[in-house]
Formats: structure tokens, sequence, C-alpha cells
């Protein structure tokens, strides 16, 4: 259609332009009425003094879509600054119900599962949309800044063979009458593909079968992956990861910025050098400032990576803080250990703002050594021969990371509950 973006009316004044969106409100008074229109860059305000139009929108259910033609005229009251007069409007589409909530409110006043209920309704408000423009906003800086250090996108397969990470927490689907699975991540493939080009991202959805109920799981969500070759250790993985948030924030703070500031959120500074503790160092220092004691146990809990993000904050005025070194027990059997410190791993987990955000760390490579973690892990050789192919054949030292966009949005925007930064959420 020959139609403006809202948000370029200011450019028009003294212009008859044509817009259309959808019915966002309408407000009659005695002598004049309102219409509010929404398309996605914003709201117009159409001055309507014609009884028999005002009589027709005032039929229409809100969300109608309408064509608007009108003379752009400035004023300090309307948004942006201008509003329309002489309005002639076409009704496109009419909306043939009520809408479940009011979307011209500042908040949606409904409870999660009403939200979710009518995802296609609720998305159309503008602190929904806004979780999204930041989403894609990071993947894009995400893609971006591994573009420039030329890695090569690659989309892998999500129906699989055999888990990826283990036997449980997995969705068994029937492949032709044989089992298979949805992918837990692209870990296999992107290793594999490693010995084709080096370097390799992708982004995509993975699949968790964990019977989790919290704020912070889904069953199905987007995973930004990253894979390079040629590394000396976890560390590089680090390193790289450390460029890609500075690139993911970077472009959510140019090409979101109107999303930063409906939602009121603050972008975290992305520091040169991203604080660090080992696994062990991580334990021994919230026994000592809390009396709580994990020593031992293989894992962090949600408690531990709260407090040690208000350390980092506190000490370093850090958002993030690497944990490395996590114990092999807690780790996947493809994960490398520490060569000097072999019950540990060269991995880490990234925490952000209290929360793991990202698992990453340097694999095994040899051919050899996988024969002997998955002979001590109880894996068999036949259930991922096609895996194992890639290492007969040669593969570089190499790592890499993967990162929840869910979670990174809900935690950037201070979002409550991950399943409101995915757009149509798959839990329990």
């Amino acid at each position: 259609m020959n139609r403006l973006p809202i948000n370029t009316l200011p450019e028009m004044a003294g212009q008859r332009v044509t817009i259309a969106g959808w019915l966002h409100n309408f407000r009659q008074l005695r002598l004049v009425s309102f219409l509010i229109l929404r398309d996605v860059s914003g709201l117009a305000q159409i001055v309507l003094d014609d009884s028999v139009l005002i009589e027709t929108i005032a039929n229409l259910n809100r969300e109608s879509v309408l064509c608007v033609s009108g003379e752009v005229i400035t004023t300090s009251q309307a948004p942006n600054g201008v509003e329309l007069h002489n309005a002639e409007i076409t009704v496109l589409s009419e909306a043939a119900t009520v809408p479940t909530f009011d979307l011209f409110r500042p908040e949606l006043e409904a409870q999660l599962p009403t939200l979710l209920d009518n995802a296609v309704l609720s998305l159309r408000h503008p602190r929904h949309q806004a979780r999204w423009d930041i989403a894609a906003a990071a993947m894009r800086g995400f893609r971006e800044t591994l573009n420039e250090a030329q890695f090569r996108e690659i989309q892998t397969p999500k129906i699989v063979s055999t888990a990826t990470e283990s036997g449980a927490n997995v969705f068994e689907i029937d492949y032709f009458g044989q089992p298979a699975y949805l992918a837990q991540s692209p870990q296999f493939y992107k290793q594999m593909m490693v010995g084709v080009y080096e370097r390799v991202y992708e982004v995509g959805p993975v699949f968790r079968a964990e019977p989790h109920t919290t704020t912070r799981h889904l069953a199905q969500y987007t995973s930004l992956d990253a894979e390079m070759g040629f590394i000396n250790n976890h560390y590089d993985v680090m390193r790289l990861l450390t460029e890609v948030l500075r690139g993911m924030v970077a472009e959510v703070a140019t090409r979101a910025a109107l999303a930063v500031e409906i939602l009121d959120c603050t972008l975290p500074v992305v520091p040169e050098e991203i604080p660090v503790l080992h696994f062990t160092d991580a334990q021994e220092l919230f026994y000592e400032n809390t009396g709580t004691d994990y020593r031992g146990e293989p894992d962090l809990a949600p408690e531990q990576e709260r407090w040690l993000g208000q350390w980092a904050q506190e000490q370093h005025g850090s958002d993030f803080v690497f944990i490395t070194g996590y114990p092999m027990i807690k780790r996947p059997f493809y994960t490398h250990p520490d060569p000097e410190r072999p019950a540990y791993s060269n991995s880490f987990d990234l925490l952000f703002r209290g929360l793991e955000l990202v698992t990453g760390g340097q694999r095994l490579h040899q051919y050899a050594d996988y024969l002997a973690a998955i002979e001590q892990w109880g894996i068999e050789e036949d259930a991922i021969e096609g895996y194992l192919a890639a290492f007969k054949h040669g593969m570089p030292p190499h790592g890499g990371f993967a990162i929840g966009l869910e979670r990174f949005v809900a935690q950037l925007t201070d979002t409550a509950n991950v399943r409101l930064t995915a757009l149509f959420p798959r839990d329990m």
C-alpha cells in the first residue's frame, strides 16, 4: 500500500498523507473526537469532526484495521507533536470481537495465563513488542559480531538419532517407526562443522524436556551457539564471548533504543575484562561471606549465582562474572578436563546479573580421548558413530558457547518470567 510509517509524520507537516494501522483507541467529546491509530512504528492522533464519520468509528471494535488520509498539522498535545485533520477513512478489516484487554493502557491488566492464551493480541502491546524488538536486535548483534570475525552461519538438524547432552530430558519422537529425539542443542553438529569451516555459529530452537515450572526455564528456547577451532583453551572462547556480548548490547542500544526507553531498562556495560572466579574459589567465597556451605557440591545453586552477581557488581562494577573450572562430573562427556586439575574442566558459565546466561568451554579433540570418555560415561560407540567420525579425520583444538536468548532478554529488561520474552512459549 502507498502509506507512510506513523513515525515519519513529524517530517510531513502541512502535507496530505496516507497512513494505515489498527484502531488503538477512540475518544468522543461533545464537539470533536480523537482516533488513535497504531502501526508498528508508533501512534498517530486523527481529529474527527464529521458526525457520520464519528458514528462509523464509534461502532467499530478496537483493533479494527483502518486506512486514513489526512493533513498533517503540528500540535504539541498530540503523539509526536502532530495530528491528522480533514480525514478520510477506509475500513480495511473490522475486528469481529472486543479485545480481551485494553491495549491502549500503559500495562496490560491481566494475569500471565491470560496473556499467553491471548498472545496474538497481547504481543501487539508496545511493552510486549519492545521485548521482541530487543531480542531481534540482540540476534542481529550476535550475527554481525561473528560475521566480522569470519564465522559462517549454519543450520543443523533438530531431529537427531541420539541425545546430545545425555539420555535424560529429551523429547522422544516416532521417526518413520524408529525412535528419534528433538535436539537438545546443535553441539555435535557445530563441532563437526569446525572440521569444515573452522568457525561456525547458529541461531535456532533447542528442546529440553526438563520438568521445570520455574520462571527461568522453557521446554523450547532460542539458542545462540558458536564454535571455533584452533584455540589454546577455554579462555580464548571467553574472550570471543566478551566481544559477542559487547556487539549484542551495542546493537540493542542502536536498533532498539525506543524499546529500551519503553521498558525503562538499563543496558549493561561489557567490561574489557569480565571478572573471573574458579568454581572452587566461588564456593569458598560464598561460604566465607554467608556461612552457607555448598562446598563439595558439583554445581552452583541459584542463591549462589545471585550472590556472585552482587559480588561482581560491588567488587568490580560488572553485571557479568565468569565462573570457570566446573567439576567434570557436571559437564558433558565431550568437555576437555583441566590438564593440571583433571577433576575440573576447561569450561565456564557466565552469570549475568546473578543468573546463569551462558555455558561454554573447550572440547575434546583427539579421537583416542573420545573413546576413553565414552567408555567412562558408558556411552555406546555405535550411538554416536557419525559424531565420532569427525574426530577420526583430525580435528583442531576447539571450543564454543551457547547463549539462551529469552533468558538474556529477561535479565536485560528485568522481566520476572522468561515466558514473557518468548513469542509463543512452550512449557509444561
